[in-house]
């Protein structure tokens, strides 16, 4: 296990949204550089990188067209690997963005394996025997291409799917995950891994980590199996290299597939969903729902893959809605403090720490789809752009938020009772107590499934208590001590004789030794 991952907290940086140095309108990766200090401020000691590879940007990056080249349009390699440096001198790490089951359809490696004519890629896509084969259901293309075939897809038309093999071959045009086609691409993988890590990378997260192996069975064995391959490489090559999936089932993805850390993503219906995506039903909104769902998913997940690997909870993610959609301030401010005092790694997407909010009406941009309000250019400032870009504001790569009181990071980093200002005192409390950093034990004291709603859990002497309702509540089964004073608190919370009493929509954090 990489050992920095023990204290990492994550800030998701969408490269194109970040910060513009060159005035095209769109971000950048010297921009990012020339905002590592205002991450590190904030408490963030980690970044997550989407694609900044060469695409045609069909799918915002992930349809790469050349996994060793930086886009032009961010800069180049030299620029990334400068990124790397600073970041480094500061502490920091970058982890980069795999695209690791498919590529774009204008990936030299497609185009050689699209040819008539066998050559050394005809294997590495999945390709049919028939020009008028249908792939046994699975989404393909046909007609494209002058080979006697259609081609898988993973997602677009734009990304065909490449060759790990099918876990039990049932047709003369499926191949074994042993055989030589499907172990060159897997190899290919390892070869884009080493080149980003010998230049200077800490570690990948893999888009779609799940989708690898056609076929596969309910546990994603073979899957985990080519993944499993891949860790042993980064344990002997790479030790200090993080693995970090989107999968959002820990125990395949940690316990199975060997990665260091799984999201829990917001999957409609699941248990991080309930926390902040249901509105007034959300268990962060004032009137909403108890915890029961969240715990009765998370718990069980947790504890099987503590050993392992860490189960990480996000704030937003490039793919989902703001949390600001559904959650008002005071909200937000208690889920962002309690995903920053769980255990695991957490993740800020940038802009989330001062409450920019998701621009639902705007239309699609690059396969943005419902996600493109989420991928807004950060808001730094109220100068020109909102401190984002020079360019003219109709060449920017989405619009922003055009409200007179739209949030910047210039107000909120100002204002002591800003999101932004929780999210920093509670990254920085963490980062000097590590009872709340990714390994100490998870005991929960009061589930929050009553009706009193309130969530009270341990980790090592400290104590967390939040109260979302809008009732003051008092819970007995605290342990408290009468008289104990909070280390940090959101709200009002103190302990007395009858327990924790804890005002309402509020957040405690006690150290409680023994």
């Amino acid at each position: 296990m990489p050992g920095w991952l023990s204290n990492a907290v994550f800030y998701e940086v969408y490269p194109q949204s970040f910060n513009d140095t060159n005035g095209d309108g769109i971000g950048d990766i010297p921009g990012i550089t020339q905002k590592l200090d205002y991450i590190l401020k904030l408490g963030c000691n980690a970044i997550w990188l989407n694609p900044c590879f060469d695409s045609p940007f069909k799918d915002a990056g992930y349809d790469v067209r050349d996994y060793k080249k930086v886009a032009p349009r961010y800069g180049t390699n030299e620029d990334l690997i400068r990124l790397f440096g600073e970041a480094h001198a500061r502490g920091m790490h970058v982890i980069l963005d795999l695209v690791a089951g498919h590529t774009s359809e204008e990936h030299e490696w497609f185009r050689q394996s699209g040819k008539a004519q066998p050559n050394e890629y005809s294997g590495r896509y999945v390709w049919s025997d028939f020009w008028l084969s249908d792939m046994d259901g699975r989404p393909f293309i046909a007609g494209e291409c002058e080979r006697n075939g259609v081609y898988m897809l993973n997602f677009f038309k734009c990304q065909p799917a490449l060759n790990y093999g099918f876990l039990e071959p049932k047709k003369p045009w499926q191949m074994a995950m042993d055989s030589p086609d499907a172990l060159a691409t897997r190899e290919a993988l390892k070869d884009v891994i080493r080149f980003w890590l010998q230049a200077g990378a800490d570690g990948f997260r893999v888009d779609m980590a799940n989708s690898l192996v056609k076929g596969d069975d309910e546990h994603k064995s073979g899957t985990c199996q080519v993944w499993q391959d891949i860790r042993s490489m980064l344990d002997e090559e790479f030790p200090e290299a993080a693995l970090v999936s989107e999968w959002s089932d820990p125990i395949q993805a940690i316990n199975g597939g060997g990665f260091h850390v799984d999201f829990y993503l917001d999957h409609p219906d699941n248990g991080y969903h309930s926390l902040m995506r249901e509105g007034e039903k959300s268990y962060f909104a004032v009137n909403g729902q108890t915890a029961e769902h969240f715990l009765s998913e998370y718990l069980p997940r947790y504890e099987a893959t503590r050993e392992n690997g860490y189960v990480s909870l996000i704030t937003c993610n490039h793919d989902t809605p703001r949390a600001s959609w559904t959650l008002k301030e005071r909200e937000l401010k208690l889920a962002y403090a309690f995903i920053l005092t769980m255990p695991g790694v957490p993740f800020i997407y940038y802009g989330d720490e001062i409450g920019m909010r998701y621009l639902a009406d705007l239309p699609t941009k690059e396969g943005g789809y419902t996600r493109t309000g989420t991928r807004t250019p950060m808001q730094w400032d109220h100068t020109r752009n909102m401190g984002f870009s020079d360019a003219d504001a109709d060449q920017l790569y989405l619009p922003q938020d055009p409200a007179e009181d739209a949030p910047t990071a210039e107000a909120a980093m100002a204002d002591p009772e800003s999101i932004y200002a929780v999210v920093k005192q509670v990254a920085a409390l963490r980062a000097q107590t590590p009872d709340l950093q990714a390994d100490e034990k998870l005991e929960i004291l009061h589930d929050g499934c009553g009706e009193d709603r309130v969530l009270i859990y341990r980790r090592g002497a400290h104590v967390m208590a939040v109260n979302p309702s809008d009732r003051e509540q008092t819970v007995a089964a605290a342990g408290s001590t009468a008289g104990k004073e909070p280390v940090w608190v959101l709200g009002k919370s103190r302990m007395t004789e009858d327990g924790l009493q804890i005002g309402a929509q509020s957040f405690a954090v006690y150290e409680m030794p023994g």
